[in-house]
């Protein structure tokens, strides 16, 4: 009987805050604002430090397959007032954070780990007693943010937080990451919709492009157990010494100080193709732990290979125009490219709306597989990244008896609803694996590496687009030839208990099989591991005594914490009543681990701040190196060639997304893939029709200058309203006048056309909800402007 498998396969690319109640404080909230990032608009207050943030550096200590990392955040205020900081940035999926410290002058204050609710109230209070203090929370297992309250002016404050990861080699491979920023994030819910959490992401970026506005360091010292053979950082241009066959320093090249805007990666590999396996042990005064790495047989090529269905999603979203997506067009071609005669295939393009090629799977004959590519190969990228309804149209196609089915999902990542992607994937797969792939420079790991997870699959991410090929070559090794399956592991006279993981999944590329766990007792005895490989039956033993217990593996109690986290933390979205929440927070308190319930929190006992109150200030974050503006909202058209070369959208149904991310809703037709149709050129009629800024008239404090610079940096999407407006109503010329309303902290909380002007419903609507997106420069006066803005329709 032929086994009916499916295989889900998702490709996906990957926040400094300085968070502001004055600078860039929100507008009032109302229906219309949403949890979307947005651009920066600087100020011309010069007694406020808007970039606290002066430099991260991160100390990374390898032993063996155990690496200790120490990053250390340098806040300066150098203005005149004084600050509350608020910082956002990634770290690894696998990050055990351990540990904090904040250093004022010559006074050093250690962290402790408290519930959530408490930490920042104390936080809070520590603020308005006027002492100086720091807050680390979780917002995702990737996401973090740093609170540091009261920085006086001329003030430097050190914050210095710890964590610990297991390195675990692929492929003969190790691979260390770190992540040095979180890439916008597309919320399609309103503010009011979204809890606490869900409030980070709402950030100013810079362009595309710009510089991050502080300096970033990194250096790595591996001390491998075993020669190093070769090692390569294709993300950063690095110097290393080798200070003996197992051991070298890797150090960051000062031409990279501005180079936080990408993930480090850094890969090595030891002599021979040799990874570190066996078994590590650690005696507690408490609790004893083990790990043990096992090292799975050569992989075995099956003769023969059952017929598969393939379904490819690919995301054209704006987050994805340009380099992710240029990586995914040269990914798919070849995957799609290279399927075999006896395999079907579909095609699915989402954005804010989605598009089916057929809805059964085509056989994959050259001229149905012509058609996609080309069609591919014409998108561009725009409108927002909806990614579970996509995923729900795929998982709801009928399946092909006899076939494994194989779902490729390519989409950046940049999205805020990873737990339900993760409960939607667990919930429909059945026998079923799921892979994923990031694309870009500074993926969300998280999301890539967890339903690869609860898919029992495996996760890739692609940084370049010559390695794409390099990718779907190994994709396809794992589909047709898993390395180990039916993995039972027997702990015969070894007296073990919370072992993590429960079950080991099926292994798929050559990785070592992980088992985590606790002992009593004295250790001895031996630890078994049995499976399949190809036809034939694998049995490997490790001997218990011959590992002693050594006080060098005390990061196992955290990394058996962290691991334990993962799993409950992400098996479903959990409300604050179950029980897994309350096993989380246990976990956070007694391992002393940062969680998404339990938070470090420093507070200083000198009460520095006499008189007044802390100015909060959201400092802009860097585009990831590669993305494009149009992830933050630089562009609201969804390209698809349909049969009269013109775009398939419709009007776009937008969201007030403050300035930010775009939704579409679109309206697809089917010809676009059954039809091989010239896309529509660049030059289309209506380029020369532009939009452009007349008279300006302030009451109230605004300056007629600053309000001038920001319409020109959004003249561009002013543009893309009086473009598809003409679509509809091609002698639409003239001036055109807006009334608006500004509060005090640049919001705008009003705007309409001017009495009189009755331009085409279709670019009101639009222009309307393009201009309440916009945040001017708060006002020093603490009153609000009514602005009359003059647009001239060329």
């Amino acid at each position: 009987m032929t086994q009916k498998k499916r295989i889900f396969v998702i490709l996906i690319p990957a926040l400094i805050i300085i968070a502001a109640n004055t600078l860039y404080a929100q507008p009032e909230k109302d229906a219309d604002q949403t949890l979307s990032p947005y651009f920066l608009v600087k100020s011309h207050d010069t007694d406020v430090d808007q970039l606290p943030l002066k430099s991260t550096e991160a100390q990374v200590n390898i032993s063996g397959v155990i690496a200790d990392v120490t990053v250390t955040q340098v806040y300066k205020n150098e203005g005149n007032k004084p600050l509350e900081a608020i910082y956002v940035f990634p770290a690894s999926t696998r990050a055990a954070v351990y540990g904090m410290k904040m250093t004022i002058g010559e006074r050093t204050i250690t962290a402790k780990i408290r519930e959530r609710e408490q930490a920042r109230q104390e936080y809070n209070q520590a603020k308005q007693a006027g002492k100086s203090a720091s807050l680390l929370e979780q917002h995702r297992p990737n996401v973090f943010q740093m609170n540091v309250a009261n920085i006086l002016p001329s003030d430097v404050i050190q914050v210095e937080l710890k964590y610990t990861e297991l390195l675990i080699p692929t492929d003969t491979v190790y691979e260390f990451v770190y992540p040095t920023v979180v890439g916008p994030r597309y919320v399609d819910r309103q503010a009011d919709e979204g809890g606490s959490s869900d409030t980070w992401t709402t950030n100013p970026y810079l362009h595309q492009g710009e510089a991050p506005a502080y300096t970033f360091n990194i250096s790595v010292d591996i001390a491998a157990g075993l020669p190093i053979q070769d090692m390569a950082c294709d993300s950063h241009k690095t110097g290393v010494n080798y200070k003996g066959p197992d051991f070298a320093a890797v150090t960051l090249d000062p031409s990279e100080k501005q180079g936080g805007n990408r993930d480090f990666i850094l890969k090595y590999r030891l002599a021979g193709g040799k990874i570190e396996t066996g078994l590590l042990v650690f005696e507690g005064k408490e609790e004893n732990f083990f790990l043990l790495m096992m090292q799975p047989p050569k992989r075995v090529v099956k003769k023969q290979i059952p017929p598969r269905e393939y379904i490819f999603i690919v995301d054209v979203s704006g987050s994805m125009h340009g380099f992710p997506l240029n990586i995914s067009k040269k990914l798919l071609k070849d995957l799609i490219g290279n399927l075999r005669p006896t395999d079907t295939f579909n095609v699915l393009l989402f954005a804010g709306g989605s598009q089916l090629m057929s809805e059964h799977s085509l056989p994959a004959n050259p001229q149905n597989i012509t058609r996609p590519i080309n069609t591919i190969e014409r998108q561009r990228g725009g409108g927002g990244t909806r990614l579970l309804p996509a995923l729900k149209k795929a998982l709801s196609l009928p399946k092909i008896e006899g076939f494994s089915r194989s779902i490729v999902i390519a989409t950046d990542g940049y999205v805020a609803v990873e737990e339900q992607a993760f409960d939607l994937i667990r919930n429909n797969l059945g026998q079923a694996n799921m892979f994923t792939f990031g694309i870009g420079s500074s993926v969300n790991r998280h999301l890539i590496e967890g339903m690869a997870r609860v898919g029992m699959g495996e996760p890739f991410v692609i940084t370049k687009p010559e390695k794409a090929a390099e990718k779907a070559n190994r994709f396809r090794k794992l589909i047709e030839s898993p390395v180990l399956t039916g993995i039972q592991v027997n702990f015969g006279g070894f007296e073990v208990y919370d072992v993590e993981p429960k079950s080991i999944p099926d292994v798929l590329a050559d990785r070592p099989v992980i088992v985590f766990g606790k002992w009593r007792g004295k250790p001895r005895g031996s630890i078994s591991i049995q499976g399949t490989t190809g036809e034939h039956a694998f049995s490997k033993k490790v001997d218990v005594s011959g590992a002693p217990p050594l006080q060098t593996n005390s990061a196992l109690r955290y990394l058996w914490a962290r691991h334990r986290i993962a799993l409950l933390s992400d098996y479903n979205k959990l409300n604050k009543q179950d029980e897994r929440v309350k096993e989380v927070t246990q976990l956070g308190l007694t391992y002393n681990l940062l969680t998404a319930y339990t938070s470090f929190v420093a507070v200083d006992t000198q009460i520095r701040l006499q008189d007044g109150q802390a100015v909060t200030v959201k400092q802009p974050l860097p585009l990831p190196q590669g993305v494009s503006d149009y992830a933050v909202g630089g562009n609201r058209s969804f390209a698809v060639a349909g049969k009269t070369g013109s775009s398939l959208s419709s009007a776009p149904s937008v969201s007030g997304l403050k300035g930010r991310v775009m939704e579409e809703s679109l309206e697809y037709k089917k010809e676009c893939f059954l039809q091989t149709v010239k896309p529509k050129s660049d030059a289309s009629a209506h380029d020369k029709n532009t939009i452009e800024v007349g008279e300006v008239i302030v009451t109230g404090e605004l300056p007629e200058k600053s309000i001038r610079e920001l319409l020109k940096k959004h003249i561009r999407l002013f543009n893309i309203c009086f473009r598809q407006a003409l679509e509809k109503q091609p002698n639409l010329k003239g001036k055109v006048v807006f009334k608006m309303v500004i509060d005090s902290a640049g919001g705008v909380t009003k705007v309409d056309l001017n009495k009189g002007d009755k331009k085409g419903s279709e670019f009101k609507r639009c222009m309307l909800q393009e201009l309440k997106k916009l945040h001017f420069p708060a006002s020093k006066g603490g009153k609000k402007s009514i602005v009359l803005i003059t647009f001239v329709l060329k």
